[in-house]
């Protein structure tokens, strides 16, 4: 069973009322609080779509996300966890500030990626934004796999791992970084699940010429299962090597 290295007990040590997010009691505030400038769309995701908006009763510009037809749990788990957030350093000058403070609070982000930061140029600050996936880490749960955008997945993730921790934040955030340093993003471009764990094997890999055998075998991963085993012992060995959740690689 895989565990986090890092605040692994945090939602343990935590009273239920903290991260059980099915009991909570929204109390929806009035739509004609705010006015939406609906031709001035900011970002769209899955889920959801972002428009500019102004409070109506400060007058100052605001954010609008509408939702599309998404279950009621998966709302109130976003509430949640910004109200759980809200006041820490989630406006930072590192990225990892930010992903390192919503860790400590036993949550995570499971969507890091550039459209989900925003810039401050006034102020010099960046934003970690969109919580709509986030979720409350527990020691040895298992979790949806279809998170965090295919190319910024950790190749556990890609294999079908749902007792994932914080690390996948953190190897989405080394993404970022190597798109940015090498000036190609995104880093790993692949086109579908298989073809994003090569293009991650012929960066992070040592032996993917020497043992070309493979190229016999479907790429479907599911179809494989009788080989993935003996396949993956070195793989995962290596991985292990590091902490992905204090070491960028």
């Amino acid at each position: 069973m895989s565990k986090a290295h890092v605040y692994t007990d945090v939602n343990v040590i935590c009273p239920k009322e903290y991260w059980d997010y099915e009991s909570v009691n929204v109390e929806w505030g009035e739509v004609v609080w705010f006015s939406s400038v609906y031709d001035r769309k900011v970002g769209k995701g899955k889920y959801s779509e972002v428009f500019e908006g102004i409070n109506m009763n400060s007058n100052e510009k605001c954010i609008i996300k509408i939702l599309k037809l998404v279950k009621k749990r998966k709302i109130r788990r976003e509430i949640k966890i910004l109200q759980n957030l809200c006041g820490g350093p989630n406006i930072v000058k590192l990225l990892d500030v930010a992903l390192d403070y919503c860790h400590s609070q036993g949550i995570m982000h499971r969507d890091v990626k550039p459209h989900n930061i925003t810039i401050d140029l006034e102020l010099r600050k960046l934003r970690l934004i969109d919580w709509s996936l986030a979720e409350f880490y527990h020691p040895g749960k298992e979790y949806n796999v279809r998170v965090v955008s295919r190319y910024f997945k950790e190749h556990e993730l890609l294999v079908d791992l749902q007792d994932y921790d914080y690390s996948l934040d953190m190897w989405s955030l080394g993404c970022m970084f190597a798109g940015m340093i090498f000036r190609k993003e995104p880093f790993f471009y692949g086109h579908d699940n298989q073809d994003q764990l090569v293009k991650i094997a012929k960066v992070w890999g040592q032996c993917i010429t020497t043992y070309a055998i493979i190229q016999n075998f479907s790429r479907s991963i599911r179809s494989n299962d009788g080989i993935m085993p003996m396949v993956t012992t070195e793989t995962v060995d290596n991985d292990n090597r590091y902490d992905r959740s204090s070491v960028v690689t």
